[in-house]
């Protein structure tokens, strides 16, 4: 028995109807969202219709929050559906029409349980896999499949086939574990006459040891990559990259161009490796593309929802702050592990720069010297406080390390940090010279 055929392909104009149709029992999975996407860009591809499905009959795992976070991840995605969401908790009767078909038929029977069972006869099934080709099991593996269940809803095999069939399902694109799923299916298209669709197996994705991507790579769910600060765009983009390239080497891709390359045929078969650092990197070239209004619009939504900067806050400064940062963020979320000190006062100060670089002889004199030097300029620009700073150096004959690094801990409290003269003028005067005495405080030795 063979079951669907590669040649039913992506050609437009061919009323491909597709779904995606996740479980509301967790957060939406790296590997569930590529699925989603690959469904998605198929439908957008070849003009077809895109279906949200909710598999939802799980009723002990199944809980609100998660469906509202497959929602909230869709959407941070823009992955849109053209019909739904359907759950298929609202379809209750209609399995149990289409499983007492099958007892009409004598093609299945009522256990002891309650519950309705298909005994599959002895064959070999036989399905073509757009990716895989044809894909053979022998039915002895499987040789009862239960339809409903002793408590009144139905299995996975038998409900995804019944949706599938009546929402004239035409592309099934699903993760490869899925696979052994599929010969069971296909008994029950037989058994009811329905018409299979075609079958796509997309490769897993697998973490940097090569094994499934888990909880212990790092995150695994789309909320946690976008409460780390992620742009949808880049995200999208690299979640397409996962199995699928748009040729010529080519990593940088926007949505609407990776629609119109995107070819079902051309997924690779083998599993797909997430990279975190490129995907690092590319979000990186999606932040520097932005202008400095739209990711300051961005960082402030951040800061403001996280209560870091005020809802009125002065946008001029703050666009002056985004514009000094801008090349140095892959993330937006790198703004709350690096540049708080923007935000702070006085700022938080790491003990071990402090002891490294304001501990140390001499260097709460020479920080109280670069205060005297710097409180009379104004405006409190970037060159004139570089300028005055030089001067002093070379008239102390002091190395630029012996003034800069202190300088630098004590107005961000960090070892690091964005261009340190640049970086006092976006502080401005008051707090510069009020950091220079903090620093200098700091820097009085302890007694031993």
């Amino acid at each position: 028995m063979t079951s669907g055929s590669p040649s039913a392909t992506s050609a437009p104009g061919a009323n491909v109807r597709v779904r995606f149709a996740p479980s509301p029992t967790g957060k939406l999975h790296v590997g569930s969202a590529r699925t989603a996407l690959f469904n998605f860009l198929f439908a957008r591809h070849t003009k077809g219709t895109y279906i949200l499905r909710i598999e939802d009959t799980d009723t002990k795992r199944s809980n609100p929050e998660f469906l509202k976070d497959i929602y909230a991840s869709l959407d941070f995605l823009g992955i849109k559906a053209d019909e739904g969401p359907i759950f298929q908790s609202e379809r209750l009767p209609i399995y149990k029409e289409y499983a007492q078909k099958l007892l009409d038929a004598g093609k299945a029977v009522v256990e002891e349980n309650g519950g309705i069972v298909f005994k599959v006869p002895f064959q070999k099934v036989t399905f073509d896999d757009m990716l895989h080709g044809p894909v053979t099991m022998d039915s002895t593996t499987f040789e009862d499949l239960a339809l409903i269940k002793a408590d009144g809803l139905p299995t996975y095999n038998f409900a995804c086939v019944v949706d599938d069939a009546l929402m004239n399902i035409t592309h099934v694109i699903r993760g490869d574990d899925h696979i052994a799923n599929t010969p069971k299916q296909v008994v029950l298209y037989e058994a009811f006459g329905f018409k299979p669709p075609v079958f796509c197996h997309i490769p897993l994705i697998v973490g940097a040891d090569r094994s499934r991507l888990s909880k212990r790579h790092g995150a695994t769910s789309v909320d946690e990559y976008r409460q780390v600060g992620y742009l949808p765009e880049a995200f999208f983009n690299y979640l397409a990259l996962l199995g699928w390239a748009p040729g010529g080497n080519r990593e940088h891709v926007p949505p609407q161009e990776i629609i119109e390359l995107f070819e079902l045929e051309k997924v690779r078969t083998t599993a797909a490796f997430f990279d975190q650092k490129k995907l690092d990197w590319l979000n990186g070239q999606y932040l520097k593309q932005l202008t400095v209004p739209v990711l300051a619009d961005h960082i402030a939504k951040r800061l403001i929802e996280a209560g870091i900067l005020e809802k009125q806050y002065h946008r001029r400064w703050f666009e002056r702050f985004v514009a000094l940062i801008h090349d140095r963020i892959r993330v937006l979320g790198d703004i709350e592990k690096e540049q708080l000190f923007f935000f702070q006062e006085p700022p938080v100060y790491d003990e071990e720069a402090v002891a490294k670089f304001l501990k140390q002889d001499g260097v709460s004199a020479r920080l109280l010297l670069l205060k005297e030097r710097l409180a009379p300029i104004d405006p409190f620009e970037a060159t004139a406080i570089e300028e005055a700073t030089r001067k002093l150096m070379a008239e102390q004959g002091w190395e630029p390390k012996q003034l800069i690094h202190p300088a630098r801990v004590a107005v961000s409290g960090k070892s690091v940090s964005p261009p340190l003269f640049e970086t006092m003028a976006v502080l401005g005067h008051d707090r510069t010279i009020s950091r220079l005495e903090e620093g200098a405080r700091r820097g009085v030795a302890v007694p031993s």
